[in-house]
């Protein structure tokens, strides 16, 4: 992919509110297929995380009243965890899950996930609603930004049968 390319694909982030962070991208894939690697345990460590990080999916119980926790190593050996629970899952159409990163324990975001149909594409939305605009703003300012995108790169990857 060139660096135009690149440009193109990146997420868009805004903060409508002062405790919401709104990120949307569109991927080259039908619903379907972008929701089923969204919530498959099986499929969540070819793609989540950014490069040179691997992901273990601990639990992912993916439904209304479900747990999750992944488990992200990077290339050092270190390890840190993320976990949530589900609150809604609307298959091929909407998750909302609490998002909290276990060193922060306590700092609890709620998620929204939209997937949105374009026909041979869809767009995901994401709007993360914190407690505080400080929280917000510490996660906007802990290089969430750089992580996702190369999230979504990985994730175009194994769409397009790459990865």
């Amino acid at each position: 992919m060139s660096q135009e390319q690149t440009q193109a694909r990146r997420a868009t982030i805004t903060t409508p509110t002062e405790r919401e962070i709104r990120i949307e991208r569109v991927f080259d894939a039908p619903r379907e297929a972008v929701f089923r690697l969204y919530t498959d345990p099986a499929r969540i460590p070819e793609w989540w995380g950014p490069h040179g990080t691997t992901t273990e999916v601990d639990e992912m119980d993916v439904r209304t009243g479900g747990r999750w926790r992944f488990i992200a190593h990077d290339a050092d050996g270190g390890q840190s965890a993320f976990r949530g629970a589900y609150r809604e899952v609307v298959p091929s159409e909407r998750i909302v899950q609490t998002f909290e990163w276990e060193p922060m324990a306590g700092h609890v975001s709620v998620e929204t996930a939209t997937f949105e149909d374009l026909g041979d594409r869809t767009k995901v939305t994401t709007v993360s609603l914190f407690h505080t605009t400080e929280e917000r703003d510490g996660m906007l300012s802990s290089g969430m930004e750089h992580g996702l995108n190369e999230t979504y790169e990985r994730l175009d990857a194994v769409l397009a049968g790459k990865a």
